[in-house]
């Protein structure tokens, strides 16, 4: 069973659902507990996979919509937890329906203005930031995500890994290649 102080912290419905099954991952507990009535369980989900959500969106759509497409994604994903077929599966589910949720933001792509260099402001790092992701989100899906999964969210190659369902072997490969890319439109040079 995997101990931790989270688990010290449930609720008793989803303590109990988590002692009858000493080999189930601690995601699959917290369905099963949440499908059983116990709210809690899906915030701890929430804080769980949040920042997994939140890294696949910044991938993909403009960064002032992120925040608010993450909370629409767990309000659908809490609506519709019945349908998740096996319990062990949410990361995966969760990270696809971020994705699906990415690809119907484009479809419905609203007008965006152009803001020149009169109407930006003095935010310099911030700037920075932004020209650094817009690069990160120009470079193969494929690296674009582990990315910032792991510059922005901070998580580990093997978190990474865990939370996609990629094996750990391909988070290593694209996050090297991926880095090798954006070096190269950041202009370093190899062995620099």
């Amino acid at each position: 069973m995997y101990a931790t102080a989270d688990m010290l912290l449930m609720t008793p419905e989803a303590h109990a659902a988590a002692e009858q099954s000493q080999e189930t991952p601690i995601e699959a507990v917290l369905v099963k507990a949440v499908l059983s009535g116990d709210r809690d369980g899906f915030a701890r989900l929430y804080d769980l996979y949040a920042p997994l959500v939140h890294g696949i969106l910044l991938s993909r759509v403009p960064r002032a919509e992120v925040d608010d497409l993450v909370q629409d994604i767990f309000f659908h994903a809490f609506k519709k937890l019945h349908t998740l077929r096996e319990a062990a599966a949410f990361a995966p589910w969760i990270a696809m329906i971020a994705r699906n949720r990415a690809v119907d933001f484009h479809r419905r792509a609203r007008e965006t203005v152009e803001i020149n260099d009169d109407l930006r402001g003095s935010e310099s790092h911030e700037s920075r930031a932004n020209e650094i992701l817009e690069l990160i989100r120009s470079l193969p899906e494929a690296y674009r995500e582990t990315l910032v999964l792991r510059l922005v969210e901070g998580m580990t190659g093997p978190e990474i890994a865990l939370r996609t369902g990629l094996t750990a072997a391909s988070v290593r490969v694209n996050l090297h290649r991926g880095m090798k890319l954006l070096r190269e439109k950041l202009g370093f040079m190899e062995g620099s």
